[in-house]
């Protein structure tokens, strides 16, 4: 598929009836593990980049040019639409955000997410009106473009349990024209319920968290269009690791390799 095509793919799975999985690979092995299981697009997460790069998961400590260097790489390594966690947008700036979406659409990524997370553990949140610019220029970036914006509301990851400044937040970031509202870490269905009743635009939540792990019925029920796992799946690839090598230090034993999945296995579903 062309990236319109592939644009155009992203588009209609967000305006069909139900709710559909959105799984976040870190590397070419697992996208096309998660491509064969028959999923049908693709996220980034650069938690799970992070993990695999030793270094932590923030736009100080994961640069643009390494972001979305891991995106082509998910990219060219299945057919499927593929849309990426772009942090902050890589600087305070709307011009900054705007400056990331054409660089994420060069990388053949067709879509995307701006949070108004600053980065700035004294004021972690951007001030409303800041926040609202820097999505207005995020969307006159991809104006035009195979992109699918999403814009993220990050009260509730960094302290600021406020459903009803969330609500506010993802009301302006839809009016400021974005295709995609996304508030991480909401706390039950009635919240995530009560968002999707709020908005008009589809609605992303993220599951794998610690905390409620509410089924793809139940979303799809409360309103939600669109599941993703964040870092959880490369957390749960790490947490086997740790449990198999722990098995050897504590123990002097290897019995993890007679449970986990072959290799020849693993070659057949990313092949």
């Amino acid at each position: 598929m062309t990236q319109d095509e592939k644009a155009a793919t992203f588009r209609a799975l967000h305006s069909r009836d139900g709710a559909f999985v959105l799984p976040n690979p870190w590397n070419a092995g697992s996208a096309r593990l998660l491509a064969h299981l028959g999923f049908e697009a693709l996220a980034t997460t650069s938690a799970g980049l992070g993990f695999s790069v030793a270094k932590e998961d923030s736009a100080g400590g994961l640069s643009r040019e390494e972001i979305l260097e891991n995106a082509r790489v998910i990219v060219e390594a299945t057919a499927l639409p593929v849309t990426a966690d772009l942090e902050n947008g890589f600087g305070h700036t709307p011009e900054a955000c705007a400056e990331t979406i054409r660089l994420a659409t060069a990388t053949g990524l067709v879509g995307g997410s701006i949070e108004d997370a600053s980065g700035d553990p004294t004021r972690p949140i951007y001030d409303h009106l800041q926040a609202v610019e820097r999505v207005q220029a995020a969307v006159e970036a991809a104006r035009g473009r195979p992109f699918v914006l999403t814009a993220r509301a990050e009260n509730y990851l960094h302290g600021r349990p406020d459903l009803d400044d969330t609500i506010k937040r993802l009301q302006a970031f839809e009016a400021a024209g974005a295709e995609v509202l996304y508030a991480p870490g909401l706390p039950d269905l009635d919240a995530i319920r009560a968002v999707c009743q709020a908005v008009s635009r589809p609605v992303n939540v993220v599951m794998g968290l610690r905390g409620p792990a509410h089924s793809v019925a139940e979303l799809a029920e409360a309103g939600v269009k669109r599941i993703s796992t964040g870092g959880s799946l490369a957390r749960a690839a790490f947490d086997g690791l740790v449990k198999a090598a722990t098995e050897i230090k504590d123990h002097g034993s290897f019995t993890y390799g007679g449970e986990v999945i072959g290799g020849a296995e693993i070659f057949r579903l990313i092949r």
